[in-house]
């Protein structure tokens, strides 16, 4: 059986999809954008604002099935622009240990919901 994860600190879903799915021990969590739960503004000033936010509602997601980023198995990146991917990559690496970071696939797209510049989903565990 599945179970649905919601949490109102995370953008809700504005389809027919959740923000994740948990199944035994293991969290599905659907692409984030930077969109701001609380404004419902996009935060988008730099590609640094950006990404932070998306590892915000990341978070946010994980918070609320129990879990963290340590438990994070697999994280899918999609950008806009491989111009950006050293900035992206240094935001993104303040959120994960060095020796302890899950795989990953980070690949340009064309375009993106909303037409933002980063969009991250993960797979994790749930303890």
């Amino acid at each position: 059986m599945k179970k649905i994860i919601f949490t109102d600190k995370a953008p809700a879903p504005i389809g027919p999809y959740n923000q994740a799915t948990l199944h035994n021990d293991t969290l599905y969590v659907s692409g984030q954008i930077a969109l701001d739960p609380a404004s419902g503004e996009m935060k988008m000033g730099s590609i640094e604002e950006e990404t932070h936010q998306v590892m915000k509602n990341l978070g946010a997601v994980l918070e609320a099935a129990g879990t963290n980023f340590e438990n994070v198995l697999k994280c899918s990146v999609f950008v806009s622009d491989m111009n950006d991917y050293a900035r992206i990559n240094a935001v993104y690496g303040e959120y994960f240990n060095d020796d302890t970071a899950p795989c990953r696939a980070l690949v340009e797209v064309a375009n993106l919901p909303k037409f933002v510049n980063v969009e991250i989903s993960c797979i994790a565990i749930v303890e």
